[in-house]
């Protein structure tokens, strides 16, 4: 490994242990089903986003809602004594890859067969204060 590639490995690892963060790996549904959900809570209070979560018609809401959980006991690990309601904790990121492809076979008329796909796929909840999140943007906006 290079000199620049082996900084830059550094500095995402320093600035990857001031995040709060949950990651759940290999979820037996598929990326598209899972990502509407996400993309409801993106950017929303904690709070708020654990109640739409909890209310929701969505299946995979049940999966997410213990991943917000999760991300939220990591926080209070690092941050002992603090209280979510005052530091406005907020869905920073919430993003779905695609994971591994299961390939099944079906079977079909006339002795023929049908290819499945049964998806799976991976989530991550960042979560961040809102108070940092707005001094950042107003930073950027002034240069």
């Amino acid at each position: 490994m290079g000199a620049r590639k082996r900084n830059r490995a550094e500095q995402i690892k320093e600035a990857k242990k001031s995040q709060y963060y949950a990651v759940l790996r290999n979820c037996p549904t598929s990326p598209r089903k899972m990502r509407l959900v996400t993309d409801m809570i993106k950017g929303v209070e904690v709070n708020k986003a654990l109640d739409m979560l909890k209310f929701s018609q969505k299946d995979a809401s049940t999966v997410v809602e213990k991943l917000l959980l999760s991300a939220i006991a990591n926080w209070q690990a690092k941050n002992e004594g603090a209280r979510i309601e005052e530091s406005h904790l907020v869905v920073k990121e919430a993003y779905v890859d695609q994971s591994r492809t299961l390939k099944r076979i079906q079977p079909a008329p006339q002795g023929r067969a049908h290819r499945i796909r049964k998806r799976s796929n991976h989530v991550t909840i960042v979560l961040d204060s809102q108070h940092v999140a707005e001094e950042v943007e107003t930073e950027t906006q002034e240069k």
